[in-house]
């Protein structure tokens, strides 16, 4: 029976493991969206206690401090003390610590003390700490804190039973905390009196191993080495990039049977009219063209979510510090920019994480320039009908080697524009020094990579039920009408108001080697990169027939030069086709001046780039 509703807030720093607790109480009862008014992602989710009690939990962005130095620390600070718009305030905070690095976190610790607010500690990753000889007298810090302690194995939905058992003592004897009005921020000298508590604390309550761990001092002595770390950062994003044409290609395959199966038979059951052309050149032909990279890109974020899980991504950050430091960027814009290799909304928004704000603008003006995940139908498509699948020294797939070329180039655009930035608009300014905690090595927990794998999924899907098919009906209206008049020869497209739009764009696009069909194919594709594809789909389908359809590769590499095909991927290296990305680049900056500068030099590199590589090609 319930005994009413608990409002649980999980804080912490990250890589504390808040994640996988919230996701070991919650299961699949959660909801991901994002903060009224800002783009600060919200995970919250609910879950029955064994008394019965129903409890409402979100999981607060990760932060070492309660100073609130960028917008993911405030969001935490705010709902902490109570002071966000339609955000409950907390009934009880389970302040989470990564019970294998305790110094840094028991100082968040003291500092939520601070505020007043009814809190439990919990120590996560329990067994990996006692398994490497860390003691810990639960007890007596218990006392020392002042506040109730359990631990905990998030990972392992036993590990959490004492959690909930005090937490339904807590909430059947705490009354509704009272909001916070008198809380300040803390000074440098009173963050280092708490740290110098916290240090105090330890010491009294638990003993460290002799010795530290030391299959991660190994690993690390590898995976950190200037010169080696960076051949395997190197390795792992080339073998990356070699299983996204590898691996997919059977299941792509399937996928593109199945819609040319689903074509055929509309083609089969419905007489020849608009009703058939709609269905199977515009809605089939169109969307199933995009859908069949999805195993391509669910083969993207599962790498990502591997490395972040196992606890590579910090230290790729930190290899890359250097070299990032060099274009003017932080270190810290690592994983907001290799994020951005799966979309460039979320590596935008993971900029929140940079303290300093011109840090934070420079990573959010160069992370369009990263591969995204949308980029990889075009990409495929092309290589696909232009690059040969042949093997190089017997084991390289060439055309993986050219994609893997595609993002090298699109990384090193982002390290000269930041440069040039730095150069030209902040040259007085010195980046702060990059300080990151490194984490243990984890095994990977395929509940939660299976979670994240199938939330980015669905992501795509509604994306291609949503805004892709509603520009394929758009594309398919205009390449259907107006009909062409009685006794007119040649494809009915021809005479469409596609045909004339394009045809209009094309003394523009031309010096690019792009005829008319690519410049109806650029339009939709500003609502999103991979929309382009579709357009090609349905305007070839509609212009050549069922086999266009099924064949689009084969038609492109019929219809299209060499030269046309290598401008058109030089275009979308740069090509700032996504009006999602540069809407969520007005709301993280709070000004339309940084989006219309994005727009703007994107499209300059993006046609500059175009224009030198189709006739450098033609010379060749």
């Amino acid at each position: 029976m319930s005994t009413g509703s608990f409002h649980l807030a999980l804080v912490g720093a990250p890589n504390s493991g808040k994640t996988s607790l919230f996701n070991a109480l919650t299961g699949s009862r959660q909801k991901v969206a994002n903060y009224p008014g800002v783009t600060v992602e919200r995970k919250a989710g609910v879950f029955v206690t064994p008394a019965g009690r129903n409890v409402s939990l979100v999981d607060l962005p990760g932060t070492y401090s309660l100073r609130g130095r960028s917008p993911d620390e405030e969001i935490t600070r705010d709902v902490v003390l109570g002071r966000f718009p339609g955000e409950a305030l907390p009934d009880l905070m389970l302040c989470v610590v990564d019970a294998t690095n305790l110094r840094l976190a028991f100082r968040l610790v003291l500092e939520l003390k601070r505020t007043g607010r009814p809190m439990m500690v919990v120590l996560n990753m329990f067994d990996i700490a006692q398994r490497r000889g860390v003691s810990v007298d639960i007890d007596k810090l218990s006392a020392e804190l002042g506040v109730p302690v359990v631990t905990s194995v998030a990972v392992r939905k036993a590990g959490t039973e004492e959690l909930l058992r005090r937490t339904d003592e807590f909430a059947a004897r705490t009354p509704q905390p009272a909001q916070d009005n008198t809380w300040k921020t803390l000074s440098i000298a009173e963050l280092k009196g708490l740290q110098r508590e916290a240090d105090r604390i330890i010491a009294a309550t638990i003993r460290l191993p002799e010795k530290p761990d030391s299959l991660t001092t190994r690993v690390d002595a590898v995976v950190l080495h200037p010169v080696a770390g960076l051949l395997i950062l190197a390795l792992i994003l080339f073998v990356m990039f070699q299983a996204v044409f590898s691996w997919a290609q059977p299941l792509m395959q399937l996928l593109s049977d199945a819609f040319a199966a689903l074509g055929q038979l509309v083609n089969d059951v419905l007489p020849p009219g608009l009703l058939q052309s709609f269905l199977q050149n515009g809605v089939i032909s169109g969307v199933g063209s995009v859908l069949v990279f999805l195993p391509q890109i669910i083969i993207i974020f599962l790498f990502i979510l591997l490395l972040e899980d196992f606890g590579y991504m910090a230290r790729a950050a930190f290899l890359m510090d250097r070299i990032m430091g060099g274009a003017g960027l932080h270190g810290r814009a690592f994983i907001p920019l290799l994020s951005s290799f799966a979309c460039a909304i979320p590596g935008i928004m993971a900029t929140r994480v940079i303290d300093n704000r011109r840090d934070r603008l420079t990573t959010i003006l160069v992370a369009p320039l990263m591969t995204c995940s949308a980029r990889i139908p075009v990409y495929t498509l092309i290589i696909s009908a232009f690059i040969p699948a042949t093997q190089i020294w017997g084991w390289v797939n060439l055309q993986g080697l050219v994609m893997f070329g595609l993002y090298a180039v699109g990384i090193a655009s982002a390290l000269g524009v930041s440069f040039l930035i730095k150069f030209f608009m902040w040259r007085d300014y010195a980046p702060a020094p990059f300080m990151l905690e490194l984490p243990d090595y984890k095994l990977p927990r395929l509940k939660s990579i299976a979670l994240g794998v199938y939330t980015r999924a669905k992501m795509f899907l509604y994306r291609a039920g949503t805004t892709i098919l509603s520009m394929m009906v758009l594309i398919w209206f205009l390449a259907s009408f107006p009909q062409p008049p009685a006794g007119a020869e040649g494809p009915a497209i021809n005479y469409s108001l596609a045909a004339m739009i394009g045809h209009a764009l094309e003394p523009l696009l031309a010096p690019l080697g792009f005829n008319w069909q690519i410049a109806v194919a650029l339009i939709p594709g500003m609502a999103a990169r991979e929309v382009a594809v579709a357009a090609l789909g349905t305007v070839y389908a509609i212009e050549g027939g069922k086999e266009a359809a099924d064949q689009i590769g084969q038609v492109l590499a019929t219809q299209w030069s060499l030269p046309t095909a290598l401008s058109l991927l030089a275009w979308y290296i740069f090509a700032p086709q996504c009006a999602s990305t540069l809407a969520v680049i007005r709301r993280e900056t709070g000004s339309t001046k940084w989006m219309v500068v994005t727009f703007v030099y994107m499209f300059a590199l993006a046609y500059l780039a175009s224009l030198l590589t189709y006739n450098v090609a033609r010379m060749f």
